[in-house]
């Protein structure tokens, strides 16, 4: 197939969308399609086609704190990048995409598009998360800009796929895992120098508020442990500072905080005792699906507006997200029940089988097949 990627974002690997964006980009052309991609980053290889960056103006040290760049619109370069695709995927519902999709519709040519922006992933900046009128027009205006037009939608969850669909979106949606890389995988290692005895809990996410560092943070203070517990948060983000603070403040250890390539990140996977996911909302959870398939048990939010509890296996990988006591008394419980968190861990690899990417890939692939069978009638 000729399929055309547009991609508001895509950069350093810092953020789900731009992580899942180039395990589709790579597996398609291993696979032997042609791919061309249209995107802010530099068009160092051939079918990248690069377009100029966002001006925010006094808001552009908050984009950055948010370590990523989003497209201009070059029509000239998306003419181009177009050109000849029996099928374009659109990643989000920014200016790009919007483009694109006008452009498509009078070309004819079949679009999909994936549902990879949450509205709290929005209203979060505005301290509106929890407001539901708020979450309901920025779903009304993603499915405004840009659903309405599209041929299907790409759900890495089938949460995201009601929450698509009770929000009035028509077009049909396939529910498809973003998959995960067979990188990660179990590989036990030591622990680092000088925290041997300590009990390592991870957490990988953008430092944003929906992520929930400080719920995290606050259920370590109240642990019968937390004098032998190490937080180990991987990632950046514009609330970092203030958790460092919070972290400060309630903790005896202060978190390690690093943002670590996936080389790297596998192998502290692999020397952590426990992996937390207290995100209030998420489409999927990709980092959580990486953190089992290396075997390392879970406890992860109840938020409703969270896919990543479906991946709770019991009672105790389930914490209450109005409670960060809650949240304690079960990381408590992993660390008095060693060997029922060795049992966990191999249940664990065993679940996470389902999400292997390749078996993602044939889905995106049966997607775009759909679609173009479709518009042929």
């Amino acid at each position: 197939m000729r399929i055309t990627i547009v991609c508001d974002v895509l950069g350093e690997e810092n953020n789900g969308t731009t992580i899942t964006a180039k395990r589709l980009i790579n597996s398609l052309k291993e696979r032997g399609h042609y791919v061309k991609v249209i995107s802010p980053n530099k068009a160092e290889a051939d079918g990248y086609y690069e377009v100029p960056t966002m001006n925010f103006g006094i808001f552009n040290k908050y984009v950055a704190k948010n370590g990523v760049k989003i497209a201009k619109v070059d029509k000239n370069v998306l003419t181009s990048a177009l050109e000849g695709a029996e099928v374009v995927h659109i990643m989000l519902p920014f200016s790009l995409g919007r483009t694109a999709i006008k452009m498509c519709v009078k070309k004819g040519i079949p679009v999909t598009a994936g549902m990879h922006t949450q509205a709290e992933n929005v209203t979060s900046h505005f301290f509106l998360k929890n407001i539901k009128f708020a979450n309901d027009l920025v779903y009304a205006g993603m499915r405004h800009v840009l659903y309405r037009y599209v041929d299907a939608i790409h759900c890495p969850s089938n949460f995201i796929a009601h929450v698509a669909q009770n929000h009035k979106y028509k077009a049909p949606t396939y529910i498809i895992s973003n998959g995960v890389i067979p990188f990660f995988k179990p590989n036990p290692g030591p622990k680092p120098k000088g925290l041997e005895e300590r009990f390592l809990i991870l957490f990988v996410g953008r430092f944003s508020r929906e992520k929930r560092h400080d719920l995290l943070i606050k259920a370590v203070h109240k642990s019968k442990y937390r004098d032998k517990i190490q937080l180990i948060f991987a990632g950046a983000g514009p609330s970092k500072e203030n958790m460092v603070h919070l972290a400060k403040r309630l903790l005896p250890h202060e978190p390690i905080i690093n943002f670590y390539p996936k080389e790297e990140l596998v192998k502290v996977i692999n020397y952590c005792d426990l992996y937390v996911h207290p995100s209030d909302a998420e489409i999927e959870g990709i980092s959580c699906i990486e953190a089992i398939s290396c075997g390392l048990v879970p406890v992860i939010s109840d938020s409703p507006q969270s896919a990543t509890n479906a991946f709770a296996l019991t009672k105790n990988n389930l914490f209450d997200h109005k409670h960060p006591l809650d949240l304690a008394h079960k990381i408590d419980f992993w660390i008095e029940n060693p060997e029922l968190k060795a049992k966990a861990s191999i249940k664990y690899i065993e679940y996470s089988k389902r999400f292997a990417i390749a078996g993602a890939i044939d889905k995106m692939e049966g997607m775009f097949n759909d679609v173009i069978a479709k518009k042929k009638k």
